[in-house]
């Protein structure tokens, strides 16, 4: 027989039939999605969790409010030409509104009023300090006192705007509310003892200048101003990073004044004697105020190698001062020593546990590799964080206080984490609460090989490596701040999953971890993030169950590739045909001879017979007799209707195949049907046939 030449003027473009497999493929990959989600009404869309969008009409507001703002922003720019340049500044309506005076102050976060104490500070120590040293140092003259008299109006004015303008609009607290009203703001600052002292220091007792002379005495009431000075103590103390420092400044300008205090008194003790009368007063030569205050340093100090006094009066001077200085002097460095321990409390105790720790590593002899990774650990620790246990600081606030805290520190690191993006904000946020913070050693084993997972890990700051390869020192992956690694251990329903891999700190690591435990007590609340976490487990045990990709198929080309690959041979008919072709059907053909001589067709139960089939090609392979293989089996009494066991009909049943052999005159037809008994599967139907002479 002769073959007809394949027709060669059909021909396919390479780029095209590639792009139609990419789109048969992208086709089929969303037609399995969608056929799950049908199954499983848990998972999502491929497209990814969908968010809660607004609805257009807000959209439209917030692009017509922006539209606004970008109108008016051209319109509040202004520039300065200077020279060459142009500098761009704020306009004057901004500065107004910056300056302009509140109805009503928070004294604990508005700047401006501490900005307002400390210059009514200023002007309360310039009264402390000068009073004293203008009424008994002979500094103030006729020809200077108009600049003395200049800077106590300036003090005065600044006493008179805080008790008229600032104090009546300070806020204040009743009943747990926080009260506002003017009204409310001024009767309460009325009502209080330092409104009296207020008004008592702004009394103008200088009118006397104009009856006894300019006599600084008269200024006096002016230091009664002492409360503003202390609220000023306390507004800046806890606005400042480290206000250890301004305290030692504080009790060291205490320290200053008792001592400026002292050298006046000394001095009007010596004016009252008699300068230069004995050997004890003060001489009236040099420096008049450095000589005094030189004396009252050595003699509050008791520091000793003074004169001695002579008369009654300079003796009972010079105990007082004695004992004014030791209880000064003590007193003053008992503060300062509390204010430097506190300022180092949390060092004391980093040393403390550190020294406690070696001392027990000594007693047990622990390996020096181990005592000095202990020690790096608690260098590293108070170096990063300036604490050894963070929960101890957190554990003294409020539930709200911690959140905030926790928010601000770590949102950002879990919320770029791809397991919980979808996840409910408000169950993070009691995640925050619940992440431990662990420090790990370069070359720390975070987890290894073969361990029972009970927990997952964020990397908060540093880098891991995970180790594998056949000595478990291959590098695989690095992963940096931000990944996370042992969530299959966390979401896996049925647990005791182990650690695939060997996961080491590169460097310095700092950890978060969460247990399964407390992940399941958190999501107890809130099922709908209980639901995306189990699709995603589900995605994620998926693709680790996944067997290793094979050698690349070779895709079909032409229009072959849009009808998928040839489905695999049932394994029942590989048995029944024996696995080498036609040498199994052969067999068959020999046991149908034996069985029945008429053409009839018989009937063979799968659940009872099929075996047979299985038992003939096992035979065969093991080179058995050829008696045991045509051993009769009795054919199985037909419970449906004579009618079935004709010809099957195209129509109603399926196509039976039809195998012939070019070396017999039989033919083979083999076919399936459904059993009309309930329960007992289908029936293989074998059909030999004479070939009709043609």
């Amino acid at each position: 027989s002769t073959q007809k030449p394949i027709s060669s003027g059909f021909q396919t473009n390479e780029y095209a039939d590639a792009q139609l497999q990419e789109i048969i493929r992208k086709m089929r990959e969303r037609a399995t999605v969608y056929k799950e989600k049908l199954n499983d009404p848990v998972l999502s869309s491929p497209e990814g969790t969908p968010s809660k969008k607004p609805p257009p009409p807000p959209k439209e507001e917030k692009k017509e409010e922006k539209k606004e703002e970008a109108e008016i922003k051209p319109e509040e720019d202004h520039y300065c030409d200077m020279l060459c340049c142009k500098f761009k500044k704020p306009p004057l309506k901004k500065y107004k509104e910056y300056l302009q005076l509140p109805e009503s102050i928070d004294s604990y976060t508005d700047r401006r009023y501490v900005a307002w104490l400390m210059l009514v500070t200023v002007a309360y120590n310039w009264n402390c300090w000068f009073i004293p040293l203008r009424f008994v140092f002979p500094y103030q003259t006729p020809s200077n006192i108009k600049y003395w008299v200049a800077i106590d109006v300036i003090c005065d004015i600044c006493y008179l705007c805080d008790l008229l303008i600032f104090q009546p609009r300070v806020q204040f607290l009743k009943g747990g509310d926080i009260i506002s009203d003017k009204v409310e703001m001024k009767k309460f600052y009325h009502s209080s003892v330092k409104f009296r002292l207020d008004v008592i220091s702004v009394l103008p007792f200088d009118v006397l200048y104009f009856f006894f002379g300019f006599n600084p005495a008269l200024r006096a009431n002016r230091m009664l101003k002492h409360n503003t000075f202390f609220e000023f103590n306390d507004r800046l103390e806890a606005i400042l990073d480290k206000a250890y420092i301004y305290r030692v400044i504080r009790t060291t300008g205490y320290l200053l004044f008792i001592l400026h205090v002292n050298a006046c008194l000394y001095y009007w003790a010596s004016d009252y004697e008699g300068l230069g009368s004995t050997r004890w007063v003060y001489d009236g030569e040099g420096n008049m105020y450095l000589r005094c205050y030189y004396w009252a340093v050595r003699t509050l100090i008791t520091i000793g190698g003074l004169p001695e006094p002579q008369t009654l009066f300079e003796i009972i001077f010079q105990l007082l001062n004695f004992f004014l200085g030791v209880f000064v002097f003590s007193s003053l460095i008992g503060q300062m020593r509390d204010v430097i321990g506190a300022a180092t409390a949390g060092q004391n105790y980093y040393r403390s546990c550190m020294d406690n720790t070696v001392s027990y590593m000594n007693t047990y002899s622990i390996p020096r590799l181990v005592q000095n990774r202990v020690r790096t650990w608690y260098e590293y620790t108070w170096d990063s964080q300036g604490m050894l246990d963070e929960s101890e600081l957190l554990e003294q606030m409020p539930v709200k206080m911690q959140l905030a805290i926790a928010i601000d520190v770590n949102f950002a690191i879990v919320n770029k984490v791809d397991l919980f993006k979808g996840c409910d904000t408000q169950m993070i946020y009691d995640m925050l609460l619940r992440l431990k913070s662990i420090v790990y050693l370069p070359g720390d084993f975070v987890c290894k090989k073969g361990e029972i997972g009970r927990e997952m890990y964020i990397i908060k700051q540093g880098e891991v490596q995970v180790l594998g390869g056949p000595d478990g020192t291959k590098v695989l992956v690095t992963l940096k701040a931000g990944a996370v690694f042992g969530e299959i251990s966390l979401l896996a329903a049925g647990g005791g999953n182990r650690r695939t891999a060997n996961v080491v700190a590169h460097g310095f690591a700092n950890l978060f971890i969460l247990d399964k435990k407390t992940l399941n007590e958190i999501l107890v609340h809130y099922p709908d993030s209980e639901k995306l976490l189990k699709k995603k487990a589900k995605v994620l045990l998926k693709a680790k169950g996944k067997p290793a990709p094979g050698p690349p198929v070779q895709q079909p080309r032409g229009l072959a590739g849009l009808f998928g690959q040839k489905p695999e041979t049932p394994k029942m008919f590989k048995a029944l045909l024996g696995g080498k072709g036609k040498e199994g059907l052969a067999k068959l053909l020999q046991l149908k001879r034996q069985q029945d001589t008429q053409v009839t067709p018989q009937k063979i139960d799968i659940g009872k017979h099929l075996h047979f089939c299985f038992q003939e090609t096992s035979a065969e392979a093991q080179n058995k007799p050829e008696q045991e293989e045509k051993k009769p089996v009795e054919p199985t009494a037909s419970s449906a209707p004579p009618e079935q066991k004709k010809e099957p009909n195209v129509d109603t049943k399926p196509k039976p195949s039809t195998i012939q052999r070019e070396t017999s005159k039989e033919s083979l037809i083999i076919s399936m049907s459904p059993s009309p008994t309930a329960g007992e599967g289908e029936i293989l139907k074998v059909e030999v046939k004479e070939k009709k002479q043609k």
